[in-house]
């Protein structure tokens, strides 16, 4: 399958539409919470990622069809003093996931945080989604520990 990995233009009504599209099929996957994006949020994201500037979100598409989506948010390790990236979504639609959809989205993450200077990237997985964690151990993520004496990191959030 030919993939053709873009940035993201928020600005673009095609690329708007491609990323709220494959974001809310993610929402909708159960590896996704189950549930649609609520209506406001699909009607703000675009708008509000365009003002961030360390936001960068990149589409897979085959041919005219929007297949698979990363968004990635700049963020600062202040052990290295270096900017890192974090990969806070990666988005395969069902019929195109085992055919490196997800790799080549991960290639395009990796090169833009090359380009930014950054030390690392980091992304979040829910232990039950073994085909993602899979993949991210073959493209060389590992979990995430300062002295493996110490434990692994854990993940947690508070809402506010």
């Amino acid at each position: 399958m030919s993939i053709t990995v873009l940035r993201v233009d928020y600005q673009s009504a095609a690329h708007r539409s491609a990323l709220v599209m494959l974001l809310n099929a993610y929402a909708l996957d159960p590896m996704g919470g189950g549930t649609a994006l609520p209506q406001k949020v699909q009607d703000r994201l675009c708008d509000d990622l365009a003002v961030r500037p360390t936001a960068a979100s990149f589409i897979a598409w085959h041919g005219d069809q929007a297949v698979g989506l990363i968004n990635c948010i700049e963020g600062y390790s202040t052990f290295k003093a270096r900017p890192l990236m974090n990969i806070h979504d990666l988005a395969v639609l069902p019929g195109h996931r085992g055919q490196g959809v997800g790799r080549a989205l991960l290639a395009a993450a990796q090169q833009h945080a090359l380009e930014r200077g950054c030390c690392k990237l980091t992304l979040e997985v829910l232990t039950g989604n073994v085909p993602a964690l899979r993949s991210y151990l073959k493209f060389g993520f590992e979990a995430y520990a300062l002295d493996p004496a110490a434990g692994q990191a854990s993940f947690m959030q508070k809402w506010l």
